[in-house]
């Protein structure tokens, strides 16, 4: 056994060449495992939407941290969860469990004894259970109402006992069902930004859409009789691929993006000496002032036939205030 006052000799060689193949097995570990993904999967992202009560994960030793993410990805987008540590559960902590609940459990061997200890209980409350195991044949495997197949052939670990490949497989599978939930309840940016108000994204949304014009000075308009040159010297100026046409009294009457431009080439020669009236959209989407970012991004996300990058933003009276830009809400 080695002792912090002796000497290591590292090889550069050996360790790049080593911190590659652990990187290579751990990827082909993933590789494989997608050929597990069956109607097995299916029913358990069905199982897990149709829930009445909470999402309770449980894992022990390092199965356990991925565990604790697994719950903390499903608190962030919007399906109830906690964390289940089972050696507390088995001296009292079940009483947290209630028969409207799902269990999901990871346990590499599906042998572990602290959950093996609670699958009784979880029998007689008489409640799904949802394994993530890399042996199929395990108790914990056999028990559950549907088994997630999360084996590997070997670790990363050179003395393939450290759980690594094996972590990273039962990561990979718990984003996967934790994406699709997601997935099938429509959970939208503005869900995420409601369950996350202490970041940027919540922070921002909170805000009226005119404080968010005045925070990156997006006040860029043109009036109609400018040409199509002036509106890409303004867009170029803006940063943000459009331009709103205004009258003389500065009320919004279309806006022309860098897209619109490019749709034309083919069609007008002298496109840069067309004036912005000839090209503008007439009926943008737009949205007042008063209303909130979570709004407007809203707006963006639903516009059909394909989401929108601009918005521009007016007042009671159709006057342009200016135009809101995605990256402005998500950076």
């Amino acid at each position: 056994m080695t002792t912090k006052s002796e000497s290591y000799l590292v090889s550069k060689n050996e360790t790049l060449q080593l911190a590659k193949q652990v990187l290579k097995q751990e990827a082909e570990a993933i590789e494989e495992i997608v050929n597990s993904i069956n109607e097995t999967f299916f029913h358990a992202v069905e199982l897990i939407l149709h829930t009445k009560g909470r999402i309770i994960v449980t894992g022990m030793g390092k199965p356990g941290y991925i565990a604790r993410k697994l719950s903390a990805t499903f608190m962030s987008t919007g399906t109830p969860s906690f964390y289940l540590h089972p050696a507390e559960a088995i001296h009292g902590d079940l009483g947290c469990i209630t028969k409207d609940d799902i269990v999901i459990a990871l346990s590499n061997s599906g042998e572990t004894a602290e959950i093996i200890n609670i699958l009784p209980t979880i029998k007689q409350i008489n409640i799904p259970l949802i394994s993530i195991c890399g042996n199929p044949l395990s108790t914990l495997a056999r028990f559950a109402t549907y088994n997630l197949d999360a084996h590997v052939s070997k670790e990363a670990c050179p003395l393939n006992l450290a759980p690594t490949t094996s972590t990273t497989v039962e990561l990979a599978l718990s984003d996967a069902l934790a994406i699709s939930v997601m997935h099938a309840k429509k959970f939208s940016s503005q869900d995420f930004a409601f369950y996350h108000p202490g970041g940027n994204l919540g922070q921002i949304r909170l805000m009226t859409v005119q404080q968010l014009v005045e925070k990156h000075n997006r006040k860029v308009a043109i009036t109609a009789e400018k040409s199509i040159s002036d509106a890409i010297f303004a867009m170029t100026n803006s940063g943000i691929g459009a331009v709103a046409i205004v009258d003389n009294n500065n009320v919004l009457l279309g806006i022309i993006t860098d897209g619109d431009i490019r749709r034309q080439l083919h069609y007008h020669p002298n496109l840069l000496d067309i004036q912005v009236s000839e090209l503008m959209i007439t009926t943008p989407m737009t949205i007042e002032h008063s209303q909130y970012v979570s709004d407007a991004l809203h707006k963006m996300e639903q516009h059909k036939p394909r989401p929108i990058t601009v918005l521009p933003v007016i007042d009671n009276k159709k006057q342009f205030i200016g135009m809101i830009h995605i990256t402005d809400i998500y950076h």
